[in-house]
């Protein structure tokens, strides 16, 4: 099979040959690099923090300035949480006011990125265990652009967003992070983005600083897991007990923490920061691996 009839092959044989170019042209200006770039999961919290100068904005703008400078972010969002699973497309993603009540400087701010429709093919073509979709409608939630601005707040970095199928059970997503190794050598920051304890039911705004009991126990038993490389246990967040079902009622926060153990090798170092549990029910804690 020649070169251009495999990667028709690989990409379903529905994209034009304008796209493979495109294609053609991102993987050479990719070389693979001899080191692996490093992933985050970030707790995202409130909407707020996107404008806000606070521990946990100060905290991603470090971030941003301490690792190498990335070809492109790749973003699994909360808040992307759909019956498929798709990759934004599109020359230039909207920014999606995904929220109610808050302030008007909130809804006023636009994260005007480039995107990469040849990295968004590149992604689909990596991904074996479902038919990936290229998206041209979605753009960028908050779960993605709170976080991103202040890392990046040129705006000049592509960013994209890879939908989570919520159709699928916690080690499917597991398994399909590790489709994406590829591009952690090619200079593309991989980010998941929600909240390891995530229950906005019970939340209490009189606990600003502080969480319940089981709050805390949760948040610390995530961490001794991850630390510890028990990726079957957070795999299986179900069996945790009464402190785990109050902290992940629905899974959609938790399961970009999944992509990211997913993609972790054996040689990268964890670490954490804003380790916080606050408003009783939410904990901040984010993930640095790499």
């Amino acid at each position: 099979m020649k070169r251009n009839e495999f990667i028709k092959s690989a990409l379903g044989g529905a994209i034009a040959m304008e796209s493979l170019k495109d294609l053609y042209k991102w993987n050479e200006q990719l070389a693979v690099k001899d080191s692996l770039m490093p992933m985050l999961f970030v707790g995202h919290g409130s909407p707020m923090n996107g404008i806000e100068n606070n521990e946990f904005s100060q905290n991603w703008k470090k971030f941003g300035t301490e690792i190498p400078v990335p070809t492109a972010v790749l973003v699994v969002s909360a808040h992307w949480y759909i019956p498929s699973t798709k990759v934004t497309a599109m020359n230039a993603p909207r920014t999606i006011h995904d929220f109610g009540g808050f302030p008007k400087a909130l809804f006023d701010v636009q994260y005007p990125v480039p995107g990469s429709p040849a990295l968004a093919q590149e992604t689909a073509s990596l991904i074996h265990k479902t038919k990936v979709g290229l998206d041209h409608e979605w753009g960028l939630d908050h779960g993605t652009w709170t976080v991103v601005r202040h890392m990046y707040p040129k705006a000049n970095i592509p960013v994209l967003q890879l939908s989570i199928d919520y159709t699928k059970p916690p080690r499917y997503h597991y398994e399909l992070a590790k489709e994406l190794a590829a591009l952690r050598k090619k200079g593309v920051l991989i980010i998941g983005s929600g909240n390891m304890v995530h229950n906005l039911r019970i939340l209490d705004w009189h606990l600003s600083d502080k969480g319940y009991d089981w709050a805390i126990e949760m948040n610390e038993t995530l961490k001794s897991l991850i630390i510890k490389n028990e990726h079957d246990a957070l795999i299986n967040y179900e069996r945790l007990g009464q402190a785990g079902k109050l902290s992940i009622p629905t899974p959609e926060h938790y399961l970009p923490l999944l992509y990211i153990l997913g993609l972790k090798e054996e040689k990268d170092k964890v670490s954490f920061f804003n380790d916080k549990t606050m408003l009783g029910a939410i904990s901040m804690t984010s993930v640095k691996v790499g």
